[in-house]
């Protein structure tokens, strides 16, 4: 197929193009800067410069551009966010992005549309030890506060877009936190050389947290899948098989790479100087991938982050 990628520069985006590439499909990439082009020519992805902000604009950008498929994997950011104006740009691409991509998604007359989406639209909160399955718990309830309600109004209107416009046979992949080879939001070269200058503090273990964890490449992988033998309507989790706190991915991390030791702060600290990654560090998910390995035939190649990190560490 050709595929229309939005957000193909990114980390996330340059994992799914070499996926796609992998299998044989063509990628026309968009990307909003002229130095992303560039990133993506050398990867073999035929870029187009627009920004998904900017309707007119994007839509005289692909006038003329014929594809199959697209898919929606652009965020704005580029690390984890401290505070909630942090997600303010990416909560945007969610919404207003999306309804624009897919206006240009229908003027290349393509039909199957993939969207990044994550396991925090279920919600930033303690749901327990019971696992999360797609159709058992709701997607994107309101937030308790202002400030979820406007991340969690991102993941609901960026899904309801994809999987109920007329005419898209949309697919929502949930992701679990992105970790993997890239510099930039979801790669851990950032991480690691963070964790060198001692730049990344961790809270005490006893802190109650767990998330759902995707190596970038096995998102990639799961993303071929879904676009070959996805259902149109459907949402799938593309997880590993294990959850776990960010602190002892981090502090795995450190070990595995020979780094020093990361600090350890009080999370009251935490909750003073960056609210968002409060709600971050203290949601607990465990979400099940067994619809995305029944229907898609998709399993990880990683099953748990220690998997994942061991096998960065050698290229190191």
């Amino acid at each position: 197929m050709r595929v229309l990628l939005a957000g193909a520069s990114g980390v996330l985006g340059r994992h799914m193009a070499a996926a796609l590439t992998g299998s044989g499909h063509e990628v026309v990439g968009l990307t909003r800067s002229p130095g992303g082009a560039g990133r993506l020519r050398d990867d073999g992805v035929e870029p187009v410069v627009a920004d998904l902000m900017d309707r007119d604009g994007l839509l005289r950008a692909v006038q003329g551009l014929r594809a199959d498929a697209a898919i929606h994997a652009a965020t704005a950011l580029r690390k984890v966010p401290m505070r909630h104006s942090g997600m303010t740009a990416t909560d945007e691409l969610r919404v207003r992005g999306t309804r624009n991509f897919i206006e240009a998604v229908q003027a290349v007359g393509a039909r199957r549309l993939v969207v990044e989406s994550m396991h925090f639209g279920y919600g930033y909160g303690d749901f327990g030890d019971r696992v999360i399955t797609e159709s058992n718990t709701p997607f994107a309830p309101p937030g308790r506060t202002a400030a979820l309600e406007r991340h969690l109004e991102g993941f609901r209107v960026k899904e309801r877009l994809a999987l109920h416009t007329e005419g898209i046979e949309g697919i929502a992949l949930r992701f679990g936190a992105l970790y993997g080879p890239g510099y930039g939001a979801g790669g851990t070269d950032q991480i690691v050389a963070m964790l060198r200058k001692r730049a990344l503090p961790v809270v005490s273990e006893r802190v109650r947290g767990s998330l759902p964890w995707t190596h970038l490449a096995d998102a990639g992988t799961a993303t071929v899948a879904a676009l070959e033998r996805g259902q149109p309507g459907e949402a799938y989790h593309v997880v590993d098989d294990e959850s776990a706190s960010m602190t002892a991915h981090v502090r795995f991390l450190a070990q595995t790479f020979r780094t020093p030791a990361p600090m350890t702060v009080p999370l009251w600290v935490i909750g003073a100087i960056g609210p968002y990654l409060h709600a971050f560090l203290t949601s607990v998910a465990h979400l099940s991938n067994a619809k995305a390995r029944d229907e898609l035939g998709w399993a990880p190649a990683y099953p748990t982050y220690r998997d994942g990190i061991r096998s960065l560490a050698p290229a190191r």
